[in-house]
C-alpha cells in the first residue's frame, strides 16, 4: 500500500468513465485529497457498459480502505449528446472499427471529446469550489488520440484558467505511464485487491463485450482497447513473476 503521499486538504473531481484508467485515477485521488467526487459522461457512445460499471467500482474502491471510504463523495452523470451531430465515429455509431482512418487516426477518435469533457467538468466544478480535476489520459501507451497528449492538457488548463479567471489544476497520473505501469500504480495504491477489482469490474472494450472473462478482464479481446489492456496486464504479471523468482516480491 502507498502511505507516503501527503494528504491535500482540498476537493478533487475525477472524470470517471468506469474504465481501467479512471478507476486507477480514482484510487490515486482518494490517496491524496481530503474529498473526492466523481463525474461521468453519457455522450451517445455506442454502448453504456462502462457507465454501468461505475457504481460497482466506486463501492469496491471505497471498501478497500476506510480512509478512502470517508473521502469519497457523491457521483454525478452529465448528458452531453452532441457528439453524434459533430462527427461520425466508431464510438458513436455501429461502424466497424478501423485502426487507421482519416489522417492516420483510428476511427474510434471522437474529435474534441476529452477537451469537451474537461470543459464541462470544470464548469460543473466551478460553483462547488473544486479546482483539482483528475483524468486518466495517457500519452505513453495509447491509441494516438491528440487530445490525450500532455501539451493538449496543459493548453486546456491555461484556457480554463484564463476563461474562468480561476486556478484549476489538471492532474494526469497516467500521462507518462505504460499500461503495465498503470497496473503497477494500482497495485502500489491498493495492493492486489485493487488490481483484481479493476480486472473484474472495470470495462475497456470498444464493443462492450462482457461475455468472456480473460485474465485481464472482460472484452472481445480483439479491438485496440482490449489489446492494449491485455498486453499491459501480461507485462505487469510477467514482471511480478520475475521479481518473485528473484526473491523481491
Amino acid at each position: 500500500m502507498n502511505t507516503t503521499s501527503p494528504l491535500l486538504e482540498q476537493q478533487a473531481l475525477v472524470i470517471f468513465s468506469g474504465g481501467q484508467d479512471s478507476a486507477t485515477c480514482l484510487a490515486w485521488a482518494l490517496d491524496r485529497f481530503q474529498s473526492v467526487r466523481t463525474l461521468g459522461f453519457e455522450y451517445g457512445q455506442r454502448h453504456a457498459v462502462e457507465l454501468s460499471c461505475r457504481e460497482r467500482l466506486r463501492e469496491g474502491i471505497a471498501a478497500l480502505n476506510p480512509s478512502w471510504a470517508t473521502r469519497l463523495g457523491p457521483d454525478a452523470l452529465l448528458h452531453v449528446d452532441l457528439f453524434r451531430q459533430l462527427a461520425d465515429t466508431a464510438l458513436t455509431s455501429d461502424r466497424p472499427i478501423e485502426e487507421h482512418g482519416a489522417g492516420g487516426l483510428p476511427n474510434t477518435f471522437v474529435p474534441g471529446r476529452n477537451l469537451i469533457f474537461i470543459l464541462h467538468a470544470a464548469a460543473w466544478a466551478y460553483a462547488k469550489d473544486i479546482r483539482h480535476l483528475v483524468m486518466g489520459v495517457c500519452q505513453s501507451d495509447y491509441s494516438g488520440y491528440p487530445d490525450c497528449r500532455d501539451d493538449s492538457i496543459k493548453a486546456m488548463q491555461v484556457a480554463l484558467n484564463r476563461g474562468m479567471d480561476t486556478g484549476y489544476v489538471l492532474h494526469t497520473p497516467l500521462m507518462w505511464r505504460s499500461k503495465k505501469d498503470a497496473w503497477n500504480l494500482a497495485r502500489s495504491l491498493g495492493g492486489e485487491a485493487l488490481v483484481e477489482l479493476i480486472v473484474e469490474e472495470s470495462h475497456t472494450c470498444y464493443l462492450g463485450e462482457r461475455g468472456q472473462r480473460h485474465a485481464w478482464g472482460y472484452g472481445c479481446g480483439a479491438c485496440p482497447a482490449c489489446r492494449l489492456r491485455a498486453a499491459g496486464y501480461a507485462a505487469y504479471r510477467e514482471a511480478l513473476t520475475e521479481d518473485a523468482a528473484k526473491g523481491k516480491a
